[in-house]
């Protein structure tokens, strides 16, 4: 069966395994497992996307939270921000939910959703990784709905490999958003940051 880390009910065996990482300077724990992208470890690109998240206050969104390292490390480090982190596949709730708890993450919630269908509300900050092979027409919507989704002044922050289409994400996120800035080159990712302007 050709299954990907976007299917919604994996059905690959099971192989839990337990990874021990420090992300922003802490020591945290994560159960991963077959059927959920990048098992083995953080990613680069989500890495990557961490270390340039900045402060987080308010309401923010995960989307496309897999395992759960990028909010779960952006919530503790934050912890008066209130984080909200979706996933389309049910391993990687189920699994996130079990590290919220490992890590004793308390301003965090996690729910199943195939992007922001059963997401309700407006966001002061949503950052992604997205599902790349998921296609353009996918991720694409997924940012329209983001700009949406925020608050005036409050950002997008996407983390995007230049050889899976980083330029042409930018561009996309230039004619959504007004501006699209790359605050970081590393590795051949970028990350790429845009601004919901205050209604005139």
């Amino acid at each position: 069966m050709n299954e990907h880390y976007f299917t919604s009910a994996p059905v690959s065996t099971h192989h839990d395994r337990l990874i021990e990482t420090k992300l922003l300077g802490q020591d945290m724990r994560f159960h991963t497992d077959a059927g959920v992208f990048s098992r083995d470890d953080v990613d680069p690109g989500s890495r990557l996307l961490i270390e340039n998240a900045g402060p987080i206050t308010g309401r923010a969104l995960d989307m496309g939270c897999g395992w759960g390292p990028v909010g779960l490390s952006l919530a503790l480090k934050n912890p008066d921000c209130e984080f909200l982190m979706v996933d389309i596949n049910q391993r990687a709730v189920e699994l996130t939910e079990r590290n919220r708890r490992l890590n004793g993450v308390l301003n965090a919630q996690v729910v199943e959703s195939d992007s922001f269908e059963k997401i309700e509300g407006e966001f002061s900050h949503i950052l992604t990784n997205p599902p790349i092979r998921a296609g353009k027409q996918v991720i694409y919507g997924m940012f329209d709905e983001a700009h949406v989704r925020l608050k005036p002044g409050g950002s997008l922050t996407i983390v995007i490999r230049k050889q899976q289409g980083a330029p042409s994400a930018k561009k996309h996120l230039e004619e959504v958003f007004g501006n699209a800035e790359v605050i970081d080159k590393s590795g051949g990712y970028w990350i790429i940051r845009s601004i919901k302007e205050a209604a005139e």
